[in-house]
């Protein structure tokens, strides 16, 4: 049989599955929306947009993560905590992608790999809620859910959930995929003019120089092969570039989720490798039944209070084939906890010889209150997690394959510590998160060249 006609058959279809069969099951994190009609058509018309992704782009990404679950390849994938609808411009979109190819750079460079680079946009726009409902002074009203859900203003009309903003968020991810992509295939990402992703830090920078000998370095590199095969390598012009988001409001992922021709099963098009969050995988969840029926590569995070049996229980539900790529764990554990709780997660999934591809997130277990009321980070945590992961999977003989982080290519003040040493009184100077502290694009290079010295030890 052909290798193109081999891959149209399914190694086994999930029994009893539906884009819908996940409201037979209980869904945590989901909105009421007061207006089950209109939430009906909503669906309808999103049913009817044309995708935001294809599903040779999730094909061939997943092919990228098997080859690094084998060690061949490293995962970056970074972006906003959750993104808003009037970030949705030319500036926010270039300086996030910016410093995703300045990280993927240094990466590149210093662990001699190839970096998957995803992107955590074009879709974070929902974020799940430890409450509820927000109370300030006398009055409680539901809790801001992300701009996809309601508004983020303390009034009862903008935090009403409204189900038209499912459309807008699609309009809006279709923008910033757009835009994406014009800029890549533009020669954005060209590597014989890295300058073009300068953000303007470099002049003044603690880390300037080492990034200015990076690029040089490299610039040497790629004109020592030109000047061997006598013409311009023109594959070092672009990139391939693909987008993830915590697949949690599961109407909108429903209404993306579509069969496409010369391909078995249900693709989710909203994305190329959407999540689930820590509160929503329960092994009996709706999440998780929606995520059992899909062949895009899907992650889960994994946080420090779930058992072995239960993760192998799951592994089982997402990836009963064990199919090369299909399956990442996410984990964020916190600095003070990773040690204690990864090490028999690594043992248990290698006891049972499933392939996962490790991926350490070491934001969402260390956030923390200052003195002065903001939820931050501290730097020294967020590196602290992810050389005790390296360490920590160096012992058990697996792998860290990748690293997951809430960043941005604006020169904010939400984590401290780093290489100007951020304090608690500078987060009053640029604090503009809505929701959880991110890493400005100085601390998310830094954070990279962490990870090439602690490889670079091993």
């Amino acid at each position: 049989m052909p290798a193109n006609d081999r891959a149209l058959h399914p190694v086994n279809l999930p029994e009893h599955w539906s884009p819908g069969s996940w409201r037979q099951r209980r869904a945590l994190q989901l909105p009421t929306y007061p207006d089950a009609d209109e939430l009906g058509r909503v669906q309808d018309e999103l049913r009817a947009l044309p995708p935001l992704v294809t599903s040779w782009e999730i094909q061939a990404l997943k092919q990228q993560l098997a080859e690094a679950q084998e060690g061949k390849r490293f995962l970056l994938q970074g972006g906003d905590c959750a993104e808003n609808f009037s970030d949705c411009t030319s500036e926010v979109v270039s300086n996030r992608l910016k410093v995703l190819l300045q990280m993927s750079l240094v990466l590149v460079h210093g662990l001699r790999l190839p970096v998957v680079r995803v992107g955590r946009f074009a879709g974070q726009y929902a974020k799940p809620r430890s409450a509820d409902t927000e109370t300030r002074g006398d009055i409680t009203l539901p809790s801001y859910r992300g701009d996809m859900v309601n508004g983020p203003e303390f009034t009862a009309s903008a935090r009403i959930p409204d189900p038209r903003r499912m459309v807008k968020a699609h309009a809006r991810s279709a923008m910033t995929m757009n835009f994406v992509r014009s800029l890549i295939d533009g020669g954005f990402a060209d590597l014989h003019h890295p300058e073009y992703w300068d953000l303007g830090w470099v002049t003044h920078s603690p880390l300037a120089d080492d990034y200015h000998r990076m690029v040089a370095n490299i610039g040497d590199a790629v004109r020592f092969m030109e000047t061997l095969s006598g013409s311009e390598v023109h594959n070092l012009n672009r990139v391939d570039f693909y987008t993830s988001h915590e697949a949690l409001l599961l109407p909108y992922e429903e209404a993306q989720t579509r069969q496409v021709p010369r391909q078995w099963g249900w693709f989710n098009l909203s994305t190329h490798f959407p999540w689930i969050g820590m509160r929503t995988a329960a092994l009996d969840g709706a999440h998780a039944e929606y995520f059992r029926g899909i062949r895009n590569p899907v992650a889960v995070k994994i946080g420090p209070s779930v058992e072995p049996d239960d993760l192998l229980r799951l592994v089982d539900l997402l990836n009963p084939d064990d199919e090369p790529g299909r399956l990442s764990l996410i984990c964020r554990m916190g600095a003070a906890h990773v040690a204690d709780r990864l090490p028999r997660l690594l043992e248990a999934v290698k006891r049972d010889g499933r392939r996962v591809l490790w991926i350490c997130d070491p934001m969402h277990g260390n956030t923390e209150a200052t003195s002065n009321g903001y939820k931050t980070r501290r730097f020294d945590n967020i590196r602290s997690e992810i050389e005790q992961s390296y360490d920590l999977h160096a012992a058990a003989g697996t792998r860290l394959g990748g690293v997951h982080l809430e960043l941005t290519g604006e020169d904010v003040t939400e984590c401290t510590g780093g290489a100007r040493d951020l304090g608690e009184i500078d987060l009053e100077r640029a604090y503009r998160s809505s929701v959880d502290p991110r890493l400005n694009y100085e601390q998310s290079l830094e954070i990279a060249m962490a990870i090439v010295r602690k490889q670079a030890q091993l």
